[in-house]
């Protein structure tokens, strides 16, 4: 019997649903009584794969729903699904279409299944999320008192960055909160900062936005950050290496870290060292460095063991 795929495109008000190899689909509405719907639905296929397309937080709901019925749930990454809907010649665009694409491309790639994060590790990852708009806020109303000489509009920057400061310390403490109220996650927070370089904010983040570390091996944690290595090449020809893709909030925590630690872990400060020395170029050097921490980081967690010097 052939293995079955679904794929789901949500919208703000409804799911629509295709099914692979039998091309069936249909919709159901985003609500729950639709949710429940599409739950006893799917059950009757035994999917291999049900693939929801990440659309901006709509499909939380949904994929949370999904995996609390049992089923095999993977949120996917919408530019990949594009790119994989061109390289296929499918530049036509709907609801239906696009989630018969979503089918296909669960099909023809396997993703791997993930442990979704529990209604606690969500609100984290929220919170963090908009410390981490507050802090950008800050910074922008910084770069504006800078460019200003009017004492009025000095005056106004320097209110409104008193308040989005005010609101800043809150959400640390909000954060500090809930991660002291789960044993499992002030576990994980003690794990992480025993590495010099790694503060409570860097390691609430990647507690929250990096749930699958300790789980992965360094070759799959350094992809889904966005650290692992990818090459240009085309016959003899051969180009520069980059990085890219994965969680772009996560690759910076983890660059704050690195640089952090460049100068106070004495084996990370001794491997930049190492590479500049080699004459790698420094923003080279704190890639690998960041690449390095990830990889500690990530065996730290796994084998529930602090910080040693041997760890690198």
């Amino acid at each position: 019997m052939d293995a079955i795929y679904v794929g789901i495109d949500v919208s703000k008000d409804r799911l629509d649903v295709a099914v692979r190899p039998s091309g069936e689909s249909f919709a159901v509405g985003r609500h729950g009584a639709g949710i429940d719907e599409l739950i006893e639905r799917l059950r009757l296929f035994s999917p291999q794969r049900v693939a929801v397309e990440a659309t901006g937080g709509f499909e939380t709901a949904v994929a949370a729903g999904l995996a609390g019925a049992g089923l095999p749930v993977v949120v996917v990454n919408p530019a990949q699904v594009r790119a994989f809907a061109n390289a296929l010649g499918k530049r036509a665009k709907t609801d239906p279409i696009d989630a018969m694409v979503i089918a296909h491309f669960a099909e023809a790639t396997q993703p791997q299944l993930r442990q979704l994060p529990d209604e606690m590790t969500r609100l984290l990852a929220d919170l963090v999320a908009r410390r981490r708009q507050i802090v950008e806020m800050i910074a922008a109303e910084s770069q504006r008192a800078r460019r200003v000489s009017n004492p009025r509009l000095k005056k106004s920057i320097a209110r409104l960055r008193k308040a989005l400061e005010k609101e800043l310390s809150e959400l640390d403490d909000d954060i500090g909160d809930h991660v002291r109220r789960s044993p499992v996650w002030a576990e994980k927070e003690d794990l992480l900062a025993s590495v010099p370089g790694i503060g409570p904010t860097i390691a609430r983040s990647l507690i929250a936005e990096l749930p699958e570390l300790g789980t992965l091996d360094r070759r799959q944690i350094a992809a889904l950050a966005g650290l692992a290595p990818w090459t240009r090449q085309s016959g003899q020809w051969r180009g520069k290496s980059f990085i890219g893709g994965g969680r772009a909030s996560v690759r910076g925590v983890l660059f704050m870290g690195a640089m952090v630690a460049a100068r106070f872990n004495p084996t990370l400060k001794a491997f930049r060292d190492r590479l500049i020395a080699a004459g790698k170029p420094k923003l080279v050097a704190i890639i690998a460095v960041a690449r390095k921490l990830l990889t500690i980081l990530n065996a730290i967690l796994r084998e529930k063991t602090p910080w040693q010097p041997k760890n690198a």
